[in-house]
């Protein structure tokens, strides 16, 4: 098993150390002896936790202290080096681990001065001789008039002819000439990677897998350590997983997965991830999110804030907030068009964990003015009372070319779990509340678990 996550200081140096060392014994436990832990933090923690890993692991498990360059230089450098770049500590159960050397791109000095020929296709290439560096009698042929090195090929006769047929030989004018056979820079690996990862760019602004998770990070990363550390069917196990790129890497490269997380906000994120990049291909069960009204109820007495993002991920709205404080009588929003290209509209959502009233009404309507949203959305945990349902039919209707949907709506808990949906236009490519993660280029079948984590 593997395990993957950012684990960043968020309080007192000893609270810290404390709360992480059960965590990291508990997947030292459970990590199989070809397994591997890559433990990502920034440089004001990861002297600490090298050595609670030492403690936990053992001092002969340590692999690499791996630096990524994650972002550019900041405004810091008057008063200092610049802080650009976090550490992955790599540690493996036992030397059995499982290790597969990665690869970086050839720096553009390296390919301008080894590859500077280009094909009729615009391909470049580079070539090399065919001589074997030692005596091979038993490869000693003419080909097509040309002489071997005295040495010999370095190929049998059967490869020189399939190198012939894909048009990899260059043959010289001359009989007394060497053939040498052309290597196109697109099909080389590039140059084993090392410890200093600066390859890996971080996500820009407007890169395509960018989500507006905070913590975010690029799918290349995980990919390397994903590709590095494990085999196809092998088990990667990402115990902090935040918006799922460990898991969308995983199910990519045919890895089965587990995913645990303490919010809410992070499931919904995820199972729209998947369902963007894999569609009906990813199978996988959600464990700990409520699957019936009693199960919904003890969330929202357990934590009202769990519960609220809960509820938003039923209809697919995005959570205006992952942390805790005043909303402005806003939990999330649903944004759409009416038809792809046109400008986009919204809808307000807001969640109502306790007994309604018509109060609730009467602010989310006054909440929609301001905003100047076409759509409100009060989900409750009870059934609405007649004065409620009265204040929301006053509201009266928004249009669309699909047709008028009610202005404000109110919709309960055991409605969203029997499949009653919001009204509004929900044409294939019009709702746009979360960025569409990119389409998967390959996917594979697996067995794949996402864990709520309590906290």
């Amino acid at each position: 098993m593997r395990a993957f996550g950012q684990l960043l200081p968020t309080g007192g140096l000893l609270a810290y150390l404390v709360m992480m060392g059960p965590r990291l014994a508990e997947l030292h436990r459970v990590l199989k002896r070809t397994g591997s832990i890559y433990l990502h933090c920034d440089p004001t923690a990861s002297h600490y936790l090298k050595v609670l890993m030492d403690a936990i692991f053992g001092p002969a498990s340590f692999v690499n202290e791996i630096v990524w360059e994650r972002t550019n230089v900041h405004n810091d450098a008057r008063r200092k080096f610049p802080d650009v770049a976090d550490t992955i500590l790599f540690y493996g159960k036992s030397n059995l681990r499982t290790f597969h050397t990665q690869f970086a791109a050839y720096s553009d000095d390296y390919v301008n001065k080894f590859y500077q020929a280009t094909d009729e296709n615009g391909r470049r290439y580079t070539t090399r001789d065919l001589r074997s560096p030692h005596p091979r009698p038993n490869l000693t042929y003419d080909y097509k008039g040309y002489k071997p090195h005295p040495n010999g090929w370095s190929i049998s006769l059967n490869k020189m002819e399939e190198y012939d047929r894909r048009g990899l030989l260059i043959f010289p004018k001359s009989s007394e000439g060497r053939i040498r056979l052309k290597r196109y820079l697109d099909e080389m690996p590039g140059v084993p990677a090392s410890c200093i990862w600066h390859d890996i760019k971080p996500i820009q602004a407007q890169a395509a897998e960018r989500l507006g998770y905070p913590t975010q990070k690029p799918e290349a990363l995980l990919e390397r350590i994903i590709k590095a550390s494990s085999n196809e069917g092998d088990i990667v196990l990402d115990p902090f997983c935040g918006c799922g790129t460990a898991i969308i890497a995983a199910q990519r490269f045919g890895r089965r997965w587990l995913g645990i997380d303490i919010t809410q906000a992070a499931i919904v994120t995820i199972k729209a991830r998947l369902a963007d990049a894999f569609g009906a291909e990813a199978q996988y069960q959600v464990i700990g999110e409520p699957t019936t009204v009693p199960d919904a109820a003890a969330l929202a007495e357990q934590d009202p804030y769990q519960f609220q993002w809960w509820a938003l991920g039923l209809v697919g709205a995005r959570p205006t907030e992952q942390k805790k404080g005043a909303d402005k009588g806003i939990d999330g929003r649903l944004f759409y068009r009416d038809n792809p290209g046109e400008p986009e509209k919204q809808i307000i959502l807001s969640v109502k964990a306790g007994k309604p009233q018509v109060s609730h009404v009467r602010d989310l309507r006054g909440v929609i003015d301001r905003e100047k949203a076409q759509i409100g959305v009060l989900i409750t945990m009870q059934e609405p009372t007649g004065p409620m349902v009265s204040e929301a039919a006053s509201a009266g209707f928004t249009l669309s070319p699909w047709g008028k949907h009610p202005r404000l709506q109110i919709l309960t808990i055991a409605e969203l779990l029997a499949g009653r949906k919001v009204d509004y236009p929900q044409v294939q490519g019009v709702n746009v509340t979360f960025k569409k993660a990119p389409k998967a280029k390959r996917t594979m079948a697996t067995q794949a678990e996402l864990l709520p984590a309590e906290e």
